[in-house]
């Protein structure tokens, strides 16, 4: 029986990772995809994003790379949680669990080394007008564990963050085994069209709207 039970839950693993969007494997190996669709519509002119992933037992990993960059906008008088979203930024949206989530932590980052970190509250899942919507900053993430480091190579267009964000603030130390629901985004603006935005990202949230907990996609840790 105890052999059954165990084939079983090995089958059903298989399963789990088979359908998830994306398998995250421990570091050194990492995750890798891209992307450069436009939200809400097709927008083929949304430049390339690349974006890494892997966990240890206390950690999750994610490089992001920002491909096609002219313009590296963004307030260098804003510093930690600040409103960095009104500029270019590259963006994670990440839940622990199977749900379309209703709080989920945002993380945020710019070409100036700038983060923002906050834990979003989103009852209506959708960022509705009538309902509440709101955020709970970490305010010391650096203390807390947090690491980011960005650098810039102007002459190719491109900027890169590497980040680590403390698996505790989910709950969620030694994730091997498990699936959760995340989103990846970046925004694209400069001098001439701020404030308007082009927004990117990898799952279609169908709106200019990136709050849309039903598009998430699925993320399991292998």
């Amino acid at each position: 029986m105890v052999r059954l039970f165990s084939s079983l839950l090995l089958s059903a693993t298989a399963v789990l990772a088979h359908i998830a969007d994306l398998n995250v494997p421990a570091c050194p190996q990492k995750e890798t995809f891209t992307f450069n669709n436009g939200i809400p519509s097709v927008d083929l002119s949304c430049p390339l994003t690349q974006v890494s992933m892997c966990y240890t037992s206390t950690q999750l990993k994610i490089d992001f790379t920002a491909f096609n960059e002219t313009n590296f906008f963004f307030d260098p008088d804003q510093g930690t949680n600040g409103d960095i979203w009104e500029y270019e930024v590259v963006e994670a949206f990440i839940y622990k669990g199977n749900d379309d989530p209703q709080t989920y932590f945002e993380y945020e980052v710019n070409a100036n080394n700038v983060s923002y970190n906050a834990f979003v509250y989103n009852p209506s899942r959708v960022r509705a007008a009538d309902a509440p919507f709101d955020h709970a900053f970490v305010v010391d993430p650096f203390g807390d564990g947090f690491e980011v480091d960005t650098q810039v190579d102007k002459s190719k267009h491109i900027w890169h963050s590497s980040n680590i964000i403390p698996l505790a603030l989910f709950n969620g130390e030694n994730p091997r085994g498990s699936s959760w629901r995340m989103n990846f985004f970046r925004t694209v603006t400069s001098p001439t069209t701020y404030p308007n935005q082009q927004l990117c990202g990898w799952k279609n949230t169908g709106a200019a709207n990136f709050h849309i907990s039903a598009a998430f996609g699925t993320v399991r840790f292998v």
